[in-house]
């Protein structure tokens, strides 16, 4: 027997059996319309080539003096520089870092019109590249939206642009982001440097400090901190009137791809890297193949490797597996 593809047509095939015969006896049982045998392909679609831009849409507010986070440029040992913070933001970037690799040194610096707020790790560390070490506040209004662990990854990447459109307010504009979307602990400001004499030079004079060194605490990291919310943080132009808690809504574009193979998300299982999709075959047969993925606006997916773009896929995509059940304790197997 062969089994209709399409829904619809097994639906008026059965409507003019029902019309032929009047009526079924009472050993049979009527077919349900409308349903197809489980694993029948019901939509196919093929891959199409188009740009594609990365675009998020966030919920934010303004807020004033917000914190963001300053990343390691690399990996590497973080030395902080032993400097009590300014109470007023800095006219011109401010050195507040050094990660040492392999002998050499990376300066970290917090941007013009902020203040640092604090340390994230302990001095001396081994951090990795992208980790957040410092954290500073903005020195005035900006815009900040919460992220959920989704779009983070969506994010993560590089911010190419934000635009900002305040609620029944001024927009749209652009927003410049600062520092890094990851969750921070609570930050750590050292205690001051206590006064210490210093032997004279040759000249006579005293011999200054050094720099990069930890100044005495009275703070300790212990255990670390739980973190605080994945946060995008903004700032618009002067020229944008804002208010405090005013609803903002944010348009964040993090990548831009020109003639790209796409398909429909729903014809691919996962979203970041590593997917798979279903090829069928004329006999309408499914086989599950490998693909590698790139970035998505929420409705199509860019496939990087595994298809050429004649194949026809099924929609929806294959599901993945679960994993099986360990047996507890006392239960065998």
């Amino acid at each position: 027997m062969k089994i209709s593809v399409l829904a619809r047509a097994g639906a008026v095939t059965a409507a003019a059996v029902l019309l032929l015969t009047g009526c079924t006896s009472e050993d049979e049982t009527a077919p349900t319309p409308g349903l197809e045998e489980r694993g029948t392909v019901l939509t196919t679609v093929k891959a199409e080539r188009q740009d594609l831009t990365n675009k998020i849409s966030l919920a934010g507010k303004v807020a004033i003096n917000p914190v963001f986070g300053v990343v390691a440029p690399l990996a590497g040992e973080v030395r902080y520089v032993s400097r009590q913070p300014s109470t007023l933001p800095a006219s011109k970037p401010v050195w507040v870092a050094t990660i040492w690799n392999s002998g050499q040194p990376r300066e970290v610096t917090i941007p013009k019109g902020s203040v640092m707020a604090g340390r994230l790790m302990d001095d001396r560390s081994e951090v990795s590249k992208g980790m957040p070490i410092i954290s500073a506040r903005h020195g005035g209004y900006g815009i900040v939206a919460d992220i959920d662990s989704a779009q983070a990854y969506r994010i993560s990447g590089a911010v190419s642009s934000v635009t900002g459109q305040i609620k029944n307010g001024p927009g749209p504009f652009k927003c410049k982001p600062k520092g890094t979307i990851a969750a921070l602990p609570a930050g750590v400001i050292p205690a001051a440097p206590l006064p210490t004499t210093a032997a004279p030079n040759a000249s006579g004079g005293p011999v200054p400090n050094p720099v990069e060194t930890e100044a005495p605490s009275t703070e300790s990291r212990g255990g670390g901190s739980e973190p605080t919310g994945l946060q995008l943080v903004c700032t618009p132009p002067d020229t944008v009137q804002l208010i405090n808690g005013a609803e903002v809504t944010l348009d964040v574009v993090t990548g831009k791809a020109k003639d790209v193979l796409v398909l429909p998300v729903e014809a691919v299982a996962g979203s970041q890297g590593k997917g798979k999709v279903d090829i069928v075959d004329e006999n309408r047969n499914r086989k599950t193949v490998d693909v590698t993925l790139g970035m998505t606006d929420g409705k199509v997916i860019e496939i990087k490797k595994g298809l050429t773009g004649d194949e026809t896929i099924a929609i929806p995509g294959p599901n993945l597996p679960t994993a099986e059940a360990q047996p507890q304790p006392g239960q065998g197997g």
